[in-house]
């Protein structure tokens, strides 16, 4: 079939205002990790008004709307959790009313991740308006816990609900650059085992804290001697969190553990890492433990899926189909050459590339620094830029496949 780009573009911004509204409608209803159901709710009356085939919400709680029933299924997905807010403080407007003004929608959510819903739904119905199923599947979801623990929703989908596609759209903010990779990265628990006994005479003891000490300044210079990767960076590690327990103020500690977040880049593996930090002098001297942490929160149906905290490594290569199709999708419509790169931070495809090995690529509205951030905000031309571009990648897949 023929990809009718023109008349896609135009549909993408003759229905932007509703898009818009629907975007601002998911920011003020709150939705962190494992309480994300009333904005699926919400996404699922937007999918009932365009027009999807189908509507699903799976027993953890993730949504899945269907356009189409060829043989090849591609899925696009965005996580539909949010972190929290932080300092109030720190807010110009009100992270949930949001704000709204010529060029940019505000509010916790916005880039990351809801924008990339607004404009998956929308290409949805750029699809249903001008009648561009074809043989092909299309998969929407909206997928839930990403922020506590990416990847998860996704071992769920393959491993119970049985989606397999046969590539990934990852709707994570890209400034609308076509990524095809990032580091993964893994959660790290070091503990140390002390004696207690009174702060007065702490020779009588054995300071869990003091033990940890050398193990910290170690890790500081571990940090430095990473692996690195041309096109991934630098492997890293930081100490994210130190906890202790002792009987007391004044007592001496009997045990201290820290959290270290560790990012991997391309060739390194969770065993490798745990054997950096297991083979150092200070962990051997302190026989300390060292070990994975795992992810056991329920979701908001109540659902229990539990995994250990790992996040592998993706890259997908420049010369893959689903790679080029992208690229090609975005030089049609926008008539220039698209900038192909990697993200700093983690998504989904841990586990959809990371863990199954299917094909993921990246394509966003919204910026990477936007994440987290106080006063998040996403820009309307690049809602409007995704919206295009999911609704002209399938074809253009299957017509390259066809080559």
């Amino acid at each position: 079939m023929k990809i009718p780009f023109t008349e896609i573009l135009k549909l993408a911004q003759q229905f932007a205002p509703e898009m818009n509204q629907f975007l601002r409608d998911m920011i003020a209803i709150p939705s962190e990790s494992c309480d994300e159901e009333k904005v699926v709710l919400r996404i699922k009356e937007e999918m009932e008004k365009v027009g999807f085939d189908e509507i699903m919400i799976d027993p953890m709680g993730n949504i899945i709307g269907r356009i189409g029933h060829g043989n090849h299924v591609i899925a696009m997905d965005a996580h539909i959790d949010t972190v929290g807010i932080g300092d109030i403080k720190q807010w110009k407007f009100d992270p949930y009313k949001g704000m709204e003004d010529a060029e940019v929608i505000g509010g916790r959510g916005g880039s990351d991740q809801e924008g990339g819903m607004a404009s998956m739904v929308y290409a949805g119905k750029i699809i249903k308006t001008l009648g561009l199923e074809d043989d092909y599947t299309l998969l929407i979801t909206g997928t839930v816990q990403e922020e506590d623990c990416d990847g998860l929703c996704w071992q769920y989908l393959i491993e119970e609900v049985k989606l397999k596609p046969e590539f990934v759209v990852i709707t994570e903010p890209t400034s609308c650059n076509i990524y095809r990779g990032h580091r993964g990265r893994m959660e790290i628990k070091v503990t140390t085992a002390g004696i207690s006994c009174h702060g007065s005479a702490p020779e009588r003891g054995d300071n869990a804290i003091f033990k940890m000490a050398p193990i910290l300044i170690e890790l500081e210079q571990l940090n430095q001697h990473l692996g690195d990767d041309p096109f991934l960076g630098k492997g890293t590690l930081t100490v994210s969190e130190i906890f202790y327990s002792s009987p007391s103020r004044c007592a001496v500690a009997d045990g201290c553990h820290i959290s270290i977040d560790r990012r991997l880049t391309h060739g390194e593996t969770f065993q490798s890492a745990l054997a950096e930090i297991r083979h150092l002098d200070s962990v051997k001297k302190a026989q300390a433990t060292v070990e994975m942490y795992t992810y056991e929160r329920p979701s908001y149906t109540g659902l229990i899926y539990p995994t250990d905290a790992y996040f592998p490594t993706w890259v997908l290569p420049e010369d893959h189909i689903v790679c080029q199709s992208s690229v090609d999708t975005f030089k049609q419509l926008f008539n220039k050459e698209p900038l192909v790169d990697k993200w700093t931070f983690s998504t989904n495809a841990v586990s959809i590339m990371g863990r199954y090995n299917i094909p993921c690529i990246g394509f966003g509205p919204g910026h990477e620094d936007q994440a987290h951030a106080p006063n998040e905000v996403t820009f309307k031309t690049e809602l409007i830029t995704a919206t295009a571009f999911y609704a002209a990648l399938p074809l253009m897949y299957l017509n390259t496949l066809k080559k």
